[in-house]
């Protein structure tokens, strides 16, 4: 790895996370019954959301409170869920599935993808700065956001819907092509090598992801998605237009000055594919034959979302559809367009509410939030703000959940198996204990607190 810059691989913004979705209040010891509240430090995605939810009892209540390293995350975690909330009246499940995993892992999505997300900006916009106190809909709320949270969040999604002639605006800058940050970004990873990309993504792919259990992912979709940023190709169609969700500003020093670029600053090495694709409960969809799977890391993220869709809506108070006409039917054009946040599917008993960025820190000195999350989740890149005061605010007999380094592929095993034991270490600090119980699991660390 001496050519090019190892470390930038993942990247520095999370906009997936390095695991599969997780039921947190299956991980760990398991805890039913009554009002849930789960917190979330730096998940990226809306992965463990929707499978905790597609795993509650009818009576239970779940309340999710998302803390992120920036307003860029926090919008796109909006986006996502907008998306899954949609009604089945407006968009067929199916449908819903491809757009999803298209706006999730694509540089580059649809013409009609992109005026779908465009649609979703412009109520989130109206969302952000019309609902001041009570959120429009109970799992987007961005009413504890500080003011200049919002009115940033409201800047980014100003950003999503302005159209592509907008160029020629005086106050907008030149449309960013997609193909050309991320061919920015796998040059400067790859260095001298990246005249042998191929090689090289051929090589993470065989000797590290598929190492490290993730034999499922295709080599043909694995090199398409290192190559141009594209997961999901679901559907013929021209995948053109870059995905402006996936697009962050990065600060850099030129010559003594701060200048802020923007690009694609996200993960080029690991994939989309771990959030959704490399895990199922169906075990046919696991089959191989002579030696090589049946199915792709892209049919299980599709049969996984839509899985995970079919249980909101069964929350939401309808059984989900079950025959496939019914899932393919597209809805009129204009009933997609007159979609607003209050015609998303409300479901009973669930909440999600996005904290200021810096929340971790005052959560304490909040007497409402003393001893109060039953599940806590920090991903492997906000692991760092994982200290004492996190004690605090766990409940009596709650679990803390950690992203490990396994699927952050430019780490070897002595630097994974070193970040195990520092995780280790800040959880025994944080009074914390390794969960003993369950069987050992090396893309997560379950703790439970100290007993005195």
């Amino acid at each position: 790895m001496s050519a090019g810059r190892a470390s930038e691989g993942a990247g520095c913004i999370t906009w997936w996370g390095f695991s599969p979705a997780r039921d947190l209040l299956k991980t760990g010891p398991v805890k039913r019954g009554g009002d849930v509240n789960v917190l979330l430090v730096g998940s990226g995605d809306p992965r463990h959301i929707l499978k905790t939810i597609s795993g509650l009892q009818e009576e239970e209540r779940l309340h999710v409170w998302v803390i992120e390293s920036s307003m860029e995350v926090v919008a796109r975690q909006l986006l996502l869920l907008y998306l899954a909330l949609m009604p089945k009246e407006s968009m067929g499940n199916n449908e819903k599935t491809e757009v999803f995993l298209e706006v999730f892992g694509n540089g580059e999505i649809r013409s009609q993808t992109e005026e779908m997300l465009r649609h979703a900006a412009s109520q989130l916009s109206l969302s952000v700065t019309e609902t001041l106190e009570t959120a429009a809909h109970p799992c987007l709320n961005t009413t504890l956001l500080k003011f200049k949270e919002r009115d940033e969040l409201a800047r980014i999604f100003k950003l999503w819907i302005q159209p592509k002639s907008s160029s020629s605006s005086s106050q907008s800058a030149a449309p960013i092509l997609m193909s050309k940050a991320w061919d920015y970004r796998v040059r400067q990873h790859l260095g001298t090598r990246y005249d042998s990309k191929k090689g090289c993504f051929d090589w993470d792919l065989k000797m590290k992801l598929h190492e490290r259990g993730c034999s499922v992912i295709n080599k043909q979709q694995y090199a398409r998605w290192r190559e141009r940023g594209l997961a999901f190709e679901m559907r013929e169609g021209v995948y053109q237009i870059t995905n402006p969700s996936l697009l962050s500003s990065r600060v850099f020093s030129q010559k003594g000055n701060k200048v802020a670029v923007r690009g694609y600053w996200g993960d080029i090495v690991s994939s989309p594919y771990l959030s959704f694709g490399i895990e199922t409960d169906d075990k046919s969809m696991l089959k191989t034959q002579n030696g090589q799977h049946i199915k792709t890391a892209q049919d299980i993220s599709f049969a996984n979302v839509q899985e995970l869709f079919h249980s909101l809506s069964s929350r939401r108070g309808c059984p989900p559809t079950s025959s496939q006409s019914d899932a393919d039917q597209p809805p009129p054009e204009s009933e997609r367009k007159s979609v607003t946040i209050n015609d998303l599917m409300p479901l009973s008993g669930i909440s999600v509410t996005c904290l200021p960025l810096d929340s971790l820190d005052k959560l304490p000195e909040k007497q409402k939030f003393s001893h109060f999350f039953d599940s806590i989740y920090f991903s492997v890149s906000c692991v760092h703000k994982l200290g004492p005061t996190v004690r605090q605010i766990a409940a009596p007999d709650a679990v803390l959940v950690v992203e490990l380094a396994k699927y952050i592929l430019d780490v070897n095993k002595e630097q994974e198996a070193g970040f195990t034991e520092k995780v280790v270490s800040m959880a025994l600090d944080a009074e914390f204990e390794l969960w003993r119980d369950g069987k050992s699991d090396d893309v997560h660390a379950v703790f439970i607190p100290k007993r005195n």
